[in-house]
């Protein structure tokens, strides 16, 4: 009996054995992949830092299915590929804005109308007074051209070369602000065309007589003249060769403002590349206006009632309300102007150095943004306003003040002078930038800093659009009736 026993036992084992064994085999077999661990003693020697797994006869089951890690979402763990919530954050903007559009309509209607673009340049058909200004315009830069000429022969000194430059540029400032208040004719934004213009034409030749000038310096040193740019040219101009008719239109055309001899020129003009901008800037043309149109004017004339009667409560929801087209508006803005419009004119000028903006969305300081939205007036800034200033002994702060003032001032002379009032929003604006600055670079740094940069984007341009309004609208639309 104990026999049978003991042999009935032994078979019992043997076919677990067996069974183990099979299991084994099939789950080695839907086990992935591994190192391999024989009975032959191939098996790496086990690692000292890793958990000792107990083996069970020739099972590979794992004990043990967990390691030090961190959560992905937590900054130590080195993870940054977050294309899908970009993707979802984008569905997100999509879906809201639809919504907010579909309600614009349910609300209002259809308001995109073409034919009131045309009576925003034109009040009367017969007097085209921003046009002219811009014909005139041309007697400003031949009359530059005239003063550098007799400079470079000797035929006036420097200081009377001095003195007719700056008559003329102080009248390139003047004679449109005068037109603008004179003339009843022309319209805000016929008067604001007029004056962007005459402002860059100002930049633009002060750059053209300030290099000049540092090219006579260079002449009366004995020294030898190099070009400009750096870079290999097709052509190597040097002065005062380069005082002629159609250097100076160039100059005017380029999308630049500021001047040297020899421009770095591409080699050839890229059609496709330019019908790709031409329809951009045609299709974006016409998006800016259908939404100023249909979304902001709408709300701009909804926040007239709270502002009038002060419900501080209903101007911050007329306030955020405003902020979402406002912010839309100025993107598209940015991208037709900066990439559309001034790709096309470098493509058709071959005009070589096409950086116009930097990554100012990835400012994380109100200084960054400055100095990388708009890189042709900031390399204007630095080169013809910032460095003459240090070379002059003024501190670096004392220049950067310098610098915020003028900008300042050109905000609100492109502003105040169309709408016929003095209300210092813009200035104000952009003086407000100096201390805040100054604090994003001291308390916020990094996705901190960049935050505040785009809340201010955000929320500072509709609360100086609304304060234009609103104060455009009581002097307008109230105080001419109750006079009356």
């Amino acid at each position: 009996m104990g026999d049978r026993g003991g042999a009935g036992g032994s078979r019992r084992r043997r076919t677990g054995s067996r069974h183990s064994s099979q299991a084994a085999e099939e789950e080695a077999r839907d086990a992935p992949a591994g190192p391999d661990v024989g009975a032959g003693g191939d098996a790496p020697p086990p690692d000292p830092d890793q958990p000792r797994v107990a083996a069970v006869g020739s099972s590979p089951r794992e004990l043990s299915c967990h390691r030090l890690q961190e959560s992905l979402f937590s900054s130590d763990s080195g993870f940054s590929n977050y294309r899908g919530i970009l993707n979802w954050c984008v569905v997100m903007l999509i879906l809201s804005n639809a919504r907010l559009f579909l309600e614009n309509l349910i609300k209002y209607g259809i308001l995109v109308d073409p034919i009131q673009v045309v009576s925003l340049f034109l009040r009367d058909p017969y007097s085209w007074p921003a046009l002219c200004l811009l014909i005139v315009a041309n007697v400003f830069a031949l009359a530059t051209l005239q003063v550098e000429k007799r400079l470079a022969v000797g035929a006036l000194t420097e200081q009377v070369g001095l003195l007719l430059h700056a008559a003329n540029l102080a009248t390139i400032l003047c004679l449109p602000a005068a037109v603008a208040f004179l003339v009843d004719s022309i319209t805000p934004v016929g008067s604001m065309l007029a004056l962007w213009v005459y402002t860059i034409l100002f930049l633009k030749l002060f750059s053209y007589r300030d290099v000049n000038l540092w090219c006579r310096e260079l002449r009366a040193g004995a020294r030898a003249d190099k070009p400009a740019n750096g870079a290999a040219a097709q052509r190597s101009v040097s002065y005062p060769d380069n005082l002629t008719y159609g250097d100076l239109y160039y100059f005017l055309f380029a999308p630049t403002l500021c001047y040297e001899l020899n421009f770095p020129r591409s080699p050839r003009i890229r059609k496709r590349f330019l019908l790709r901008r031409l329809l951009e800037m045609l299709f974006l043309t016409q998006l800016q206006v259908g939404l100023i149109q249909q979304w902001m004017v709408p709300t701009i004339q909804n926040s007239m009632k709270p502002f009038k009667d002060m419900d501080y409560s209903r101007i911050i929801e007329r306030l955020l309300k405003l902020a979402v087209p406002n912010h839309f508006i100025w993107l598209i803005f940015f991208y037709w102007l900066f990439h559309s419009c001034l790709n096309v004119v470098a493509e058709l000028m071959r005009f070589g150095d096409r950086e116009f903006y930097r990554d100012w969305w990835n400012s994380e300081s109100v200084s960054y943004f400055w100095q990388n939205w708009n890189i042709p007036v900031h390399k204007w800034c630095i080169r013809h306003f910032y460095k003459p200033m240090l070379r002059c002994g003024v501190s670096k702060w004392v220049a950067r003040t310098g610098v915020f003032l003028a900008s300042a001032f050109f905000h609100e002379y492109l502003v105040s002078i169309p709408l016929r009032m003095f209300r210092l929003w813009a200035f104000t604006g952009m003086m407000v930038q100096i201390p805040l600055a100054w604090v994003t670079s001291r308390f916020f740094l990094g996705n901190y800093g960049n935050a505040v940069v785009w809340l201010t984007l955000i929320i500072g341009q509709p609360v100086a659009v609304l304060m234009y309004v609103h104060d455009y609208y009581v002097l307008h639309h109230e105080v001419a009736p109750a006079g009356a």
